[in-house]
């Protein structure tokens, strides 16, 4: 068992194992069940995150119309040849906003860690399976590494907007894609930390703001800054560039500026974004169109 990602790092060095393995024994003692079975499990949310992906690029609008078809409209923009970043890069922005505009539209996604969060794994997954052709196995082995790094986040922090703010969401997230792409890169377990802490340490402060309390703006956006960030964080710490900070004392920080955070920035769409005018302007709108 590890409760820290200083334990999970020393575990993973001193039993020389991935934390994908580490992770799936741990899931096969607390639930008493197969590693086939978690593995098929987890096999299934791949399959849901990447068909949400090939249906959001498709063009997708949700119900209440605010937001819709920005992932189409970047995938255009993309095979134009006048991208500044580059196709590799933007493929995985693409996905993040595809599939958080399939939540928007009331479609099957897959939370990681949260609804409003879903699209920053999948839209990191999808850059390496674009890129570097990793195999289905090597996906599912990315969620179960990102998902021993969530949780860890979660016993000991939080992954919700409510309680900690956007970077108690989008910031794990990032975290924990940026861990989960180092380790598929062949990176160390510090390594995996390291990205963890970069990625986090950026996000750090991150408000809660949803303009008339919909996981639409700027949630679906917010996606495709944190799969960017997991990226960067990611070819960092690859590159040998440690976090000064260590991982779970980035993550404590984290918590305690979610506690000391104001009501009006943690989901109740009372602060930031939200209490614009034009935010004003779209909650009255949606309103009277009930």
């Amino acid at each position: 068992m590890f409760r820290t990602i200083e334990e999970l790092v020393y575990q993973a060095k001193v039993y020389n194992k991935k934390i994908y393995e580490l992770m799936i024994e741990q899931e096969i003692e607390l639930n008493g069940t197969t590693k086939e079975y978690i593995i098929n499990k987890m096999r299934k949310n791949l399959f849901v995150m990447l068909e949400a992906i090939e249906d959001g690029k498709k063009g997708v609008k949700s119900k209440t119309g605010l937001t819709g078809n920005d992932a189409k409209k970047l995938q255009d923009y993309i095979n134009s040849g006048k991208s500044i970043a580059g196709e590799d890069y933007l493929n995985g922005v693409v996905a993040a906003i595809a599939t958080n505009e399939i939540n928007a539209g009331l479609g099957i996604i897959c939370a990681t860690p949260t609804a409003g969060s879903a699209g920053v794994l999948p839209g990191c997954i999808y850059v390496l399976k674009n890129k570097f052709n990793i195999s289905e196995m090597k996906q599912i082995n990315m969620l179960f590494t990102a998902g021993a790094f969530g949780m860890i986040v979660a016993n000991n922090a939080s992954v919700s907007g409510a309680e900690g703010g956007c970077q108690a969401e989008i910031g794990s997230a990032s975290a924990m894609a940026a861990a989960a792409i180092v380790e598929a890169m062949g990176g160390t377990p510090d390594m995996c930390a390291n990205a963890f802490s970069i990625a986090l340490k950026n996000m750090l402060g991150l408000v809660c703001d949803p303009v008339a309390g919909l996981v639409e703006v700027p949630c679906i956006k917010r996606n495709a800054a944190g799969t960017s960030i997991a990226i960067m964080a990611a070819d960092m710490a690859l590159s040998g560039i440690d976090s000064k900070i260590p991982a779970d004392e980035v993550l404590d920080a984290m918590y305690k500026i979610g506690q000391e955070m104001s009501y009006k920035f943690k989901e109740t769409a009372k602060g930031g974004l939200a209490a614009t005018k034009t935010g004003e302007k779209y909650r009255s709108l949606l309103l009277c169109n009930e």
